[in-house]
This record gives C-alpha cells, sequence and structure tokens, in this order.
C-alpha cells in the first residue's frame, strides 16, 4: 500500500516536512518527494475529491509521468562534488541539500543522487575510487626502477633508491634519492617529504618494507621502533597498507608509476656522480609534474593542495629530527651491552636483563622499563669497552681502581727492593692487570709487619731469584730479611725459600 492519501494529507494539511512525513509513515525520504511532486504535477491539492480512492490516485498519479512531466533533471557536477567531499567533515547529504537548494524542482532525490554518484565514480580510475579527506594522509613507498650513480675515482656504478610520497586528497607528489633503503635513509626521505609539503599529515600509509615493519600482519602489523621514534617525534599516526591489499596504496602505486614516467624516464640517459646531482635534477622535474593539469579533474596537483590541502597539514616539529637506532639487547654477564661491537656499561643489578638500546650519531642511550638508566658517548672502536665506575658492583669498582702506576709508586714509598719485585710481578703475564691481585697482597703485609721488613724481605727474595708473594710472605713469618744470606744454612729454611718460587704450592697448613 502506497499511502499516497496519507502523506499528502499530513504534508497540506498537517504541515510536516517531508522528512517527519518519511520518518511517520516509514518510508523513504525520496518516496515522500516523489508522491508530492507528482501530486503538484497533476494538479492536486488538499482536500481531494471524494470520488479518488488509493488505486485511482495511484493511477493518476503515475500516468502523467510521460506526459505530464516535462521537467528535465539537472545532473550536478560529480567532479567539484568529489573535491569538495575531501574536506574534512564534509558529507554527501549536505552536498545533496545545497545541490536541492539550487534546483528544488529538477533536481535528483537523495538515493539517486547517492546512486548517481557511486556509479560515476565506477566510471573513474581506480585511485578515485577512495576518498581522501585533506591533511588526512600520506602515502610512502619506493620506486621499482633505480637510477645509477658512478663513482668518479672507481668507475663503479651503485643503484640509487628513489623514495616516493603522495598527499591522499591533492596527490602532490614528492620524489627523492638515497643510497639504499635502510632505516636511516628511509626515515631521512620522510623528513624531506613533510619539508618539501610545508606541513605534517595525520597518518602515514607506508609499504610493509623491513624499514617500515618488521612483522607483517592482516590487521595489526609490528613497526620498526626507529620508524616509530620517528613518528612519535613528528606526531604521525603510522598504518601500513595489508599484505596483498593494494588498493590500500593505490596512491603511492600511482605516485610512483608518474615519477617513473615523468622524471626517471627523462632522466635515463643522462649520468650522475653523486646523490646530490641526481636529487637536484628531479627536484627540478618535479614541478612540472605537479602542475601537469588532471585528465578527468579540474585544476592540477599542485593548485589542489594549494586551495584544499596546505591549510590541513599539521605544522612541522619545532626541531628537527636526528635519527635514532632503536633496539633491544640483553645485559651481559658482565653488565654490558653490545652495540655494534663495542660493549657499553648498565647499572650491574640489569645483568641478564633485555632493554632497549637508543643509538644517535653522539649518544647511546640504554633504557630499562621506559626509563634511561645510563648514557654514553658513541664510540666506533671495535672491541672495546666504555664503562662507568657507578655501574660496577663494589667490589669490582674497587678493583678498577688500581694502576700500574699506582702499585709502583706505593711500591716505591716503601723501598727500592718493593719497587723491584713489584715490577716482575707486573712483568710477568701478558696483561698487568692479571697480577693485581698478588700484587695487592704483598704491598699488603706492610700492614702486618712494618715497611722496612718489608722491603728487606723483598731484597733477600731478589737475592735467592724468588721475587714472589709467597716468598717474601715466608721470609717474613721466619724472620731471615734480618739474617745475612751465608747464616741461612739450615737446610729447612734454605729448602721452604726455594720450594716457594711460585703462586701454585700449597703448603702443610693446606692438609690436616
Amino acid at each position: 500500500m502506497r499511502k499516497i492519501k496519507t502523506i499528502l494529507r499530513l504534508h497540506h494539511q498537517g504541515g510536516l516536512s517531508r522528512r517527519q512525513i518519511a520518518t511517520s509513515q516509514e518510508v523513504g525520504y525520496g518516496t515522500v518527494v516523489n508522491y508530492l511532486e507528482r501530486a503538484k504535477l497533476a494538479g492536486l491539492g488538499w482536500p481531494l475529491p471524494p470520488e479518488l480512492g488509493e488505486r485511482e490516485l495511484a493511477a493518476l498519479l503515475f500516468s502523467t509521468v510521460g506526459t505530464a512531466r516535462n521537467v528535465t533533471i539537472v545532473e550536478p557536477d560529480w567532479g567539484v562534488l568529489q573535491h569538495e567531499l575531501k574536506r574534512p567533515g564534509m558529507t554527501k547529504l549536505l552536498l545533496w541539500q545545497e545541490y536541492r537548494e539550487k534546483h528544488p524542482d529538477d533536481g535528483y532525490s537523495y538515493s539517486q543522487f547517492c546512486r548517481r554518484y557511486t556509479d560515476w565514480l565506477g566510471l573513474q580510475r581506480r585511485s578515485m575510487r577512495q576518498v581522501h579527506v585533506a591533511g588526512e594522509k600520506c602515502f610512502v613507498d619506493y620506486a621499482g626502477t633505480t637510477v645509477p650513480i658512478v663513482d668518479t675515482t672507481t668507475g663503479e656504478a651503485r643503484a640509487a633508491q628513489i623514495f616516493v610520497a603522495v598527499l591522499g586528497a591533492s596527490g602532490l607528489t614528492f620524489a627523492h634519492a638515497t643510497a639504499s633503503q635502510s632505516e636511516a635513509d628511509w626515515v631521512a626521505s620522510h623528513c624531506a617529504a613533510f619539508t618539501f609539503f610545508g606541513g605534517v599529515s595525520a597518518i602515514v600509509v607506508p609499504d610493509c618494507l623491513k624499514a617500515a615493519v618488521i612483522t607483517p600482519r592482516p590487521w595489526v602489523s609490528k613497526l620498526n621502533a626507529s620508524y616509530q621514534s620517528w613518528a612519535d617525534h613528528y606526531g604521525v599516526a603510522i598504518i601500513p597498507a595489508r599484505v596483498r591489499r593494494p588498493k590500500d596504496k593505490s596512491k603511492a602505486e600511482l605516485g610512483v608509476m608518474l615519477v617513473t614516467r615523468w622524471i626517471l624516464m627523462q632522466l635515463r640517459h643522462r649520468t650522475f656522480f653523486s646523490l646530490g646531482e641526481l636529487n637536484e635534477a628531479i627536484a627540478a622535474l618535479l614541478g612540472s609534474l605537479n602542475d601537469r593539469p588532471f585528465q578527468r579533474l579540474p585544476g592540477s596537483r599542485r593548485s589542489v593542495f594549494e586551495t584544499l590541502e596546505r591549510e590541513a597539514l599539521g605544522a612541522l616539529p619545532s626541531t628537527d629530527y636526528e635519527y635514532v637506532h632503536v633496539l633491544e639487547a640483553r645485559v651481559h654477564i658482565d653488565y654490558h651491552i653490545e652495540y655494534q661491537r663495542h660493549y657499553y656499561s648498565v647499572p650491574h643489578a640489569l645483568t641478564r636483563r633485555a632493554v632497549e638500546v637508543r643509538a644517535s650519531a653522539k649518544l647511546v642511550s640504554i633504557y630499562a622499563g621506559g626509563k634511561r638508566v645510563a648514557c654514553h658517548t658513541r664510540s666506533h672502536q671495535r672491541g672495546m669497552h666504555t664503562t662507568l665506575a657507578e655501574h660496577m658492583p663494589a667490589g669490582h669498582r674497587f678493583m678498577a681502581e688500581w694502576s700500574v702506576e699506582r702499585f709502583e709508586k706505593w711500591a716505591g714509598a716503601i723501598g727500592s727492593s718493593t719497587l723491584a719485585v713489584v715490577r716482575q710481578q707486573l712483568a710477568r703475564k701478558r696483561h698487568p692487570e692479571q697480577s693485581f691481585r698478588s700484587v695487592l697482597a704483598l704491598l699488603s703485609l706492610a700492614k702486618q709487619y712494618d715497611r722496612v721488613r718489608l722491603d728487606a724481605a723483598c731484597s733477600r727474595a731478589l737475592e735467592i731469584n724468588s721475587p714472589t708473594r709467597t716468598s717474601v710472605a715466608s721470609i717474613l713469618k721466619k724472620g731471615l730479611e734480618a739474617l745475612p744470606l751465608t747464616m741461612a744454612t739450615d737446610t729447612e729454611l734454605q729448602d721452604d725459600l726455594f720450594l716457594q718460587e711460585h703462586d701454585n704450592v700449597r703448603g702443610p697448613e693446606q692438609f690436616h
């Protein structure tokens, strides 16, 4: 049942709006508009003649479509509507209402408006099927085509990678050559792109390359930590395109095609000897690419950017971004982490725990639980250690305070013989540090005995060619340092001295 009478009554007698009638009668808004327009064309007002029933009324209204209505529907300018829909907050309903205000009697109903707009979109290029809000998205990717850079010294050519960034709403395109697709080059190209645009988009849509995504997944991918650090600095969100979903990054694909066709192909006969030279050539051709008129839409990429998208971009950060390599590391048993074959200390309590390393060009910072626990000046000496004393356990810190110079100074203060014994002790091992414990034990005998006796015992140990800590300790224990060497004839004492020529000989006190 069409409810034509009820709709006419509510409109003329009840004074309800078309939207209110549609809601109360549970019919479409376009249906209400259609019925009222047909009644107007048929010359029907209110009240209706009593002989007109619902069936007769329907026959009257719908039989006059071809004869009584000579109205030509005005077709909207779909290209302009497509452009307006890119404005933040714009809706098709608002555009339709503005359209009907201009064409109240010869315009489409809302349902026909939406359907015909969808049909128009289907006739456009694939990249036009998505509606991109101004300032919302920036699509990034690498071109498959590379450009050779020739080394002037060796003549060897290496392939330069071409980074491409495209703004979603205007299509403004940026291209930049880098030596590789490494994390550092990837991030540097992003910085250059936003500088070129003069602002920041809310979202960046990359492909699932290694510099951007560690683990690609259908819906939620794990981002590279260095890339995320850059995004935090610029205040943008990164939403990678889904794997095997090219429509997610159709703007980037179109941008890559345009850069390849209108820039790289024009440069194919030129020889470049540096990245700077190549980027200058690319920048010179970017202007003409962005100024090229659209084939099916009014304006160009640059004109749409200037009138629509520039003001919608966010502000650039107040400080330049310094690339930070972020990775996870595990603290070794010696309370050091390894970064590019150099070792940096952390507080010893973090031994065997996983920490986050953030390395810039000058600093290496280590974080645990979101808090920075260590910061070192970056070193490029492989196999070496950078250690802070406050990171060491108390026992290690005590040993770290000793040095060859300090031991020699201490021994020289006791006597020349003591200094000679200490020097021989330090020279016995390949690394002097390996003798520090033995030398420390030797010099500590001055606390148990006096310095004079210790120096005399060292002199006796040198005379019998046994300059070891155990020999000196035995001489002091038996009081032999005061006796002339010719008087020490007791066989047991002489044997005891010569038996103690090294640290590995154990005495009777070791056995029970």
